[in-house]
Formats: structure tokens, C-alpha cells, sequence
């Protein structure tokens, strides 16, 4: 399953030096003037997990060689898209250009600008975070009611779907009108369902990054905000991984600001892990949370659902303790579960497939 988060907000704001730092790597053109990113950049980057290192080293204590097998980990795609502007859902600053390279993202990952430089240039040429949040959801909400506004009332022919989903669709535009967020829309689940073809923007889960000052890092900020530094981000990206351990521990951090969003993602999206250990790879594979065994096996190989057999599952912390398959299928601790087995977090999985 591909996660995949698209960086928007105003110009100016630090997207694409987030998005650079993120990547390690300057793929994005971070100018200091509007529109310096035209197309989407797009990159992927890996999911950090702990596990996998620790899988590893212990396949390969089973293995006669003693080889590391490769590490694969699960991966999220970072789309950096260009600055919206007020009038973006007109087309004003190529918005609607922008607004369709939002529709193909799982996540909003807005930047909201609270650090102070008087060299940057910005829309407002003041720190306003509230008005920079408005301004882009507006536009988002503005989009979204264009597309409603080209739903037709079903005709006297209609199907019980028709009729259903036109209630939800009059619903939303009650909501948007409103000036709120159609994922705040009171839809019942029927309704959620049949209007998810059309795709609406504010509709998605949206986190928004609040890209501060150094000293700043450690305030209180509102809910579903991540207090990043972009400049902090960038500097760790010249770092090794111990170097930037230390640099973190110095800052009185625990983690840095890309596995905190990629966590938060996670839990707005409902995701999970679960993993896989043999001599061929160690890898992390992304599902949503109430997954079965059946389906997961499908992230696998499509033809994997169609074989299944059995799933043999041991929890990540049991593998441990006994050492591997070998160990924990001794100790009683790796059981076979059905096709309607709901996968946890850390399972390790071997699917027994037919021909």
C-alpha cells in the first residue's frame, strides 16, 4: 500500500526546504520567490523501523552463512507542490494545475509558516499562521464546491444509490458553504461511500507542519500540528545517522521531524506494519489497520489471495526472545491463522501459499 503526502501551503513558507531536507537530497528548487516549483517534485523516502535491523541480524544467526539478508523497508512518496495562492481554485498562480496534483495524494501536509526572517519573501509580508491556514483551505473548500456544483438532482429513474449519494452530495455543500472542511460533513456510511468518486480535496486527512524557529521547537501548538524546523531538517541531512543522534539528543529531541510526520500520517491514515523475515529480504509492508491475513497477503502478490492456505504469525517481540522462526515455532509461540486472521502491528507473517 502507497502512503503518499503532498506538501502544499502558501509560497514561501518552507515547503521545498522540507521537502529537500526530507529527501537528503536537493531535488526541489527552494527559491525565495513564488512559484519556484512548478511541476510536483516527487520523492520516496523510507519509513524508519527499528525492527528491521534487529530482524535481520537474527535471520541471519539461522542462516549457515551468516549473511545479512536485505533490509526493505516500507516508503512513503513526499510530493512537493507548488504554492497555492488566494484565487488558486480559479486558476490564479496555476491553481488549478496545483489543485490536481493534491487529488492524487493519501495526505494534506500543509506548511504553515511560524518562523520570523525578514529576508523571506511571503504573501502577507507578516507572521499569521490562522490567516495562512485560511487562505488554503478556502481555496481546497472553493474547489471542492466546483465540483459539486456540477452534480445533478437524480432524475425520476434513478437508482436507490443515486438518490442516497445526491443526499450526501446536498450535505456537502451545506458544510462547505459553511466554511468548513467536508471531512467535518455529518455523512452517514452509506453516503461516505458513494461520494467518494468524487474525489474532494477536503476531504482527505490534512496535518499541518508548523515550520518554526530553532527555540520554538518545544511550544504548544494546535491539534494535528507538527512543530518542525525546516532549517533544523536540512542540517540533519548533512548528518550521519550517529552524528544526527547526538545533534537531536542536543536539541532535547527523540526523533526527527520526518519520523514524526510519517508517524502522525500513519495514525490519521489508520496504518500499520506488518513485517516479514526471511533469507531472501527483511521487509516492512504498509496495510490500514483491520487488515485480515488474507488481504495482507495480497500487498505480497495478488495471486497470493488467491492461493492462500494459512498465515504462520509470531508477534515482533516473541520472534525476538526466541531468536527466530526456528525458536519461536519450539516454543509454541508461532501459530497458523486463517484467511480472517486481523493482522497487528509487528506481526511477523510467513504466508503458506498453494499452487
Amino acid at each position: 500500500m502507497n502512503l503518499s503526502v503532498g506538501i502544499v501551503g502558501l509560497p514561501n513558507v518552507g515547503k521545498s526546504t522540507l521537502f529537500n531536507a526530507l529527501l537528503k537530497k536537493q531535488q526541489a528548487l527552494a527559491a525565495n520567490y513564488p512559484f519556484a516549483t512548478i511541476e510536483p517534485n516527487i520523492g520516496i523516502v523510507p519509513v524508519p523501523d527499528e525492527r528491521l535491523e534487529v530482524l535481520a541480524e537474527i535471520t541471519a544467526d539461522e542462516l549457515t552463512d551468516k549473511k545479512l539478508p536485505p533490509i526493505k523497508p516500507a516508503t512513503v512518496t513526499f510530493m512537493d507542490i507548488a504554492g497555492l495562492v488566494k484565487g488558486a481554485s480559479e486558476g490564479e498562480g496555476l491553481g488549478n494545475k496545483f489543485l490536481s496534483h493534491i487529488r492524487e495524494v493519501s495526505v494534506i501536509c500543509e506548511v504553515v509558516r511560524y518562523f520570523k526572517d525578514a529576508d523571506t519573501i511571503h504573501v502577507s509580508n507578516k507572521v499569521d499562521p490562522e490567516s495562512d491556514k485560511t487562505v488554503v483551505n478556502t481555496e481546497l473548500m472553493l474547489a471542492d464546491l466546483q465540483t459539486l456544483q456540477k452534480q445533478h438532482e437524480p432524475k425520476r429513474n434513478a437508482t436507490k444509490e443515486d438518490v442516497i449519494r445526491y443526499a450526501g452530495i446536498e450535505k456537502l455543500r451545506k458544510t462547505l458553504g459553511e466554511g468548513r472542511l467536508a471531512v467535518e460533513c455529518d455523512l452517514n456510511d452509506e453516503e461516505r461511500v458513494l461520494v467518494r468518486d468524487l474525489q474532494l480535496l477536503t476531504m482527505k486527512p490534512i496535518l499541518y507542519v508548523a515550520n518554526v524557529d530553532e527555540d520554538e521547537l518545544k511550544n504548544d501548538y494546535p491539534v494535528h500540528t507538527i512543530a518542525i524546523s525546516a532549517k533544523i531538517e536540512s542540517e540533519l541531512a548533512d548528518l550521519s545517522d550517529e552524528e544526527q543522534e547526538e545533534y537531536l539528543k542536543d536539541l532535547g529531541l527523540q526523533e526527527s521531524g520526518l519520523e514524526r510526520l510519517i508517524k502522525k500520517a500513519y495514525e490519521q491514515l489508520g496504518l500499520i506494519s506488518f513485517l516479514t523475515a526471511g533469507e531472501k529480504e527483511v521487509r516492512a509492508w504498509t496495510i490500514r489497520r483491520g487488515f485480515t491475513a488474507l488481504m495482507a497477503s495480497g500487498e505480497i502478490h495478488t495471486d497470493f489471495m488467491k492461493h492462500f492456505i494459512k498465515a504462520e504469525v509470531v508477534s515482533f517481540e516473541e520472534f525476538v526472545s526466541c531468536r527466530g522462526w526456528k525458536g519461536s515455532r519450539e516454543a509454541g509461540k508461532a501459530r497458523m491463522e486463517g484467511k480472517e486472521y486481523i493482522v497487528r502491528d509487528g506481526d511477523v507473517i510467513e504466508f503458506k501459499i498453494g499452487n
